[in-house]
């Protein structure tokens, strides 16, 4: 049965990884829902927050090839109970009073006030920023864009962390 994983990939940041980890979606036919790049809190390593829709006995054999691509140090898979995610969209929509009212209904930054258009923040999970949307299309969406999900373990430790940890007693032993 399949369902969502959140993949987290932690790497050095070099040029043409990226390409390499999407062709291992690609050579097993698992569309990529969420793709999201930063630094972690490690300097020097950043971390990859995928988003995918798929069945369990796929999720472990496409981890363990993540895991092979020289660049990457680890990758970890998580259900989304496992962590605290959000997105945040933007929205430029056609100014007018029903609009401010939206906003401030929906908890909802301004980030540019013109005197034709609003543009909009909103953070939230794919849902809430997708009910906004809908929210908003009668009232003239110019634009609209969608960050890909972020997510944080809900876990105390941080498993790169240790995994670096364990890695080095081993090296030196």
């Amino acid at each position: 049965m399949n369902k969502e994983y959140i993949i987290t990939v932690f790497s050095e940041n070099k040029v043409g990884l990226l390409s390499q980890i999407t062709t291992v979606f690609t050579c097993r036919d698992i569309n990529i829902e969420s793709l999201t790049t930063s630094e972690s809190s490690i300097p020097g390593i950043h971390k990859f927050t995928i988003v995918v829709i798929t069945g369990p006995e796929k999720i472990e054999k496409l981890v363990k090839q993540i895991e092979k691509k020289i660049d990457v140090l680890k990758a970890f898979v998580f259900t989304p109970d496992e962590v605290v995610q959000q997105e945040i969209a933007l929205y430029k929509v056609t100014r007018s009073n029903s609009v401010e009212k939206l906003v401030r209904d929906h908890h909802v930054r301004i980030l540019e006030i013109c005197d034709d258009y609003i543009v909009l923040e909103k953070t939230g999970h794919k849902e809430d920023t997708q009910s906004l949307f809908e929210l908003l299309q009668p009232h003239g969406v110019q634009q609209f864009v969608r960050s890909g999900q972020i997510a944080i373990i809900k876990s105390k430790r941080e498993l790169l962390n240790e995994y670096l940890q364990k890695r080095e007693n081993t090296t030196k032993a």
